[in-house]
């Protein structure tokens, strides 16, 4: 599974290609297969995400997971600290400072 991740250009926050727009949960991400790039020339244009990549990613039971520690981390927060894990549904999530 190829999945797509980037910054939100306005907060800086980590989203997730949701196969029509960036998500900020990493289990709306999408297998974009071969089309990563093109995809992320077109986003870039539109100066709706910046510093985008395809990323290795699998489905799991609990959800879509990348599938490198870095993403992981981008993806989920912390891995020592559970308490100070992402949690991207909270409305304030884009006022955090890490």
């Amino acid at each position: 599974m190829k999945i797509l991740t980037g910054n939100d250009l306005k907060s800086g926050a980590v989203t997730w290609w949701d196969g029509q727009d960036w998500s900020l949960h990493v289990n709306d991400a999408v297998d974009v297969g071969d089309q990563g790039a093109n995809i992320i020339a077109r986003e870039e244009a539109a100066q709706r995400v910046f510093a985008a990549y395809v990323i290795d990613g699998e489905r799991t039971d609990e959800g879509v997971r990348p599938a490198h520690i870095k993403d992981r981390i981008r993806a989920l927060g912390p891995t020592v600290r559970p308490d100070l894990t992402l949690k991207p549904a909270d409305p304030e999530a884009l006022n955090w400072v890490i």
